[in-house]
């Protein structure tokens, strides 16, 4: 298919309610971290990545759109490989974003820290590698936060650009990527409750297999 946006926000940014948005939109589907639960097999496909070996155009064979991790942590690879998608940096307050970070993705028995040597394990290692290397510093990681930002902000063309804060609703996002808005309100998706009910749910079934 070929990605028509590129989602560049940090996981825990409301990446999980753009995703439904895109789709409402017209855009889907869109790559999102439940996308690689669904679809352990293409774990192989990031660690790939990770190691600069990706192969975009079979990662995103089926997608049109991708937001939150893995594929935020390779917004450079892929707004080079699809040059004419347009990009979405969804954002938040640095110190909420953290504060969420580490109670859900980076929790301390969460999958994202495993540290064997099993595919899951190096696909989270891959993502990991990214990242500050004190997870759980809040300045460190608040600083991450706002690099990356900056980085993005510098590295994309302000036309092809939008910068979301989570809670805009519709109008900015569909003045930016040409199309109406839906009469439905904006999805509010994936809160942290939501979020750890899931994540034990994901480990119970793979201690299961």
């Amino acid at each position: 298919m070929g990605l028509k946006i590129v989602g560049a926000g940090l996981g825990r940014t409301g990446t999980k309610s753009m995703q439904t948005a895109l789709t409402m939109l017209g855009f889907g589907p869109c790559h999102h971290m439940l996308e690689v639960f669904q679809h352990p097999e293409s774990m192989q496909q990031w660690i790939d990545a990770g190691e600069e070996r990706a192969d975009w155009d079979a990662v995103f064979k089926d997608y049109n759109s991708a937001v939150d991790y893995p594929s935020a942590a390779y917004w450079r690879e892929l707004i080079g490989h699809y040059p004419n998608a347009k990009v979405l940096l969804t954002m938040r307050d640095p110190d909420e974003w953290f504060d969420s970070v580490q109670a859900t993705i980076l929790a301390p028995q969460s999958m994202a820290r495993r540290d064997e040597d099993d595919v899951p394990a190096r696909f989270f290692a891959s993502i990991r590698r990214r990242l500050p290397a004190r997870l759980d510093d809040r300045a460190s990681m608040t600083d991450y936060f706002r690099r990356h930002a900056a980085a993005v902000t510098a590295g994309v063309s302000p036309d092809r650009l939008l910068i979301y804060r989570t809670g805009e609703g519709w109008e900015r996002l569909c003045s930016f990527l040409g199309v109406p808005a839906p009469a439905q309100p904006f999805p509010s998706e994936n809160s942290r409750a939501e979020f750890i009910v899931r994540a034990l749910a994901q480990q119970a079934a793979s201690v299961s297999r």
